[in-house]
């Protein structure tokens, strides 16, 4: 296992709460009561009124219990230690009381009652003086068959935790060269999306038949291509992103041929990912993805979670490399098949599709459909079969270098 593997595994405990042994910790002793300044009172009718004053707000949740009767209160973070509930009088009503840790970062107070109780209001209101708050819980008379069908805990809440994880496969192992490569091939668009559109031809319907037709070619060479949509449909950004993820893919190619609305552009692309476009011609493309984006999903550019970032970040440390790598092979292979390419023929910008931190990926913009020449190279069979052929030997000469880096990081 590498050094980046520990440090990730060792964040990613630490931003799961998974930590092991360390998660036996006790409270952090956020809130304290104070019982001198709290009481129970009996309130006429046959009700009971619980005043707790703490030190500050604390999320907390009640609940009444049957047989035998009681009241129920969770606290996130409130320390008891070395203070006894049972100093909580002033009611004829409550026979006992107790309180104590329940869970790390829990605590929970009993309240044993005389006869069965409903409860008719619970609030914490904090003095914006002192900043301290004092929970008020009112409870009133019930007959058995009333008070028993609102007793019980509360469904399962975000402040009391999140139900079990579901399992998850083990992360993919990096390929040595023991098993075909799994390519993940995404053709651009789809359905309501059309693309980008000239000369009654659609981005969508022409990279979808060269999907396919790479597709077979890998296929041929040894590969195992996985497409992101085999038919005319439309298939969101970050969807396509987990497409690959549940494949499980190798790598992550995203097929375009886009158009300017403006100026002149012609030849094959190839985009790996940054935070800017690399000149004007990418920064118009790389507006129009962002625009699909925000319509499609959600673009994990925007990362409120510090720690998830530093975890993509670090996966990044590993892939980014080999997607630039990637890219260059690919240049190198379109550029020996079929010779025409953009000016700059390895660029980057901020596309969605890019955005997986744990897989090698890139985006080809096959060419132009503003471009007369790229539209007839685009619609040509002959000179698809070539470009396939070029990606085929990019992808191929990609791999070997790959698998022998991923072998020397074993030892």
């Amino acid at each position: 296992m590498t050094a980046i593997s520990l440090v990730f595994r060792a964040l990613a405990a630490l931003w799961l709460g998974v930590a092991g042994p360390a998660a036996a910790e006790p409270l952090s002793a956020l809130a304290r009561p104070d019982l001198a300044a709290s009481a129970l009172e009996d309130l006429p009718g046959g009700g009971v009124a619980l005043q707790l004053d703490l030190s500050q707000p604390v999320p907390y949740r009640v609940f009444t219990l049957e047989a035998p009767p009681r009241l129920v209160v969770d606290f996130r973070e409130v320390d008891w230690r070395g203070i006894s509930a049972a100093a909580l009088t002033g009611s004829d009503r409550v026979r006992a009381a107790r309180a104590g840790t329940i869970r790390p970062g829990w605590s929970r107070l009993v309240l044993d009652l005389a006869a069965p109780m409903a409860l008719a209001s619970a609030e914490m209101p904090r003095d914006p003086v002192s900043g301290r708050a004092r929970l008020t819980v009112q409870l009133g008379p019930a007959d058995p068959a009333r008070a028993a069908a609102p007793a019980g805990p509360p469904a399962q809440t975000a402040l009391w935790g999140l139900p079990a994880p579901e399992p998850l496969p083990p992360p993919p192992r990096r390929n040595d060269g023991s098993r075909p490569l799994r390519v993940v091939i995404d053709p651009g668009h789809g359905g309501i999306d059309p693309g980008a559109e000239r000369a009654g031809i659609s981005e969508a319907s022409l990279m979808l038949s060269f999907g396919k037709e790479l597709a077979e070619a890998l296929a041929r060479a040894g590969f195992d291509p996985v497409l992101t949509r085999a038919e005319d449909v439309f298939v969101p950004l970050e969807t396509r992103i987990d497409i690959a993820r549940a494949a499980r893919a190798d790598l992550f190619l995203s097929l375009h041929a886009d158009a300017l609305a403006d100026g002149y552009a012609s030849g094959a692309t190839v985009y790996t990912l940054s935070d800017t476009a690399t000149d004007r011609a990418s920064a118009q493309l790389a507006e129009r993805h962002d625009r699909d984006a925000l319509l499609a999903g959600v673009d994990l550019s925007d990362k409120d979670d510090v720690i998830a970032g530093v975890l993509m970040d670090l996966a990044r440390t590993d892939t980014q490399p080999r997607s630039e790598r990637l890219a260059e092979a690919i240049v190198a292979g379109l550029g020996a098949h079929v010779g025409q390419l953009y000016k700059t023929p390895h660029m980057s910008a901020a596309f969605s599709v890019l955005k997986a931190p744990d897989i090698p990926s890139v985006l080809i913009e096959m060419g132009f459909l503003s471009s007369r020449d790229d539209r007839e190279n685009l619609t040509s069979p002959d000179w698809r079969a070539r470009a396939a052929a070029g990606i085929v030997e990019a992808l191929r000469a990609w791999a070997e270098t790959d698998a022998a880096e991923a072998a020397l990081l074993r030892r």
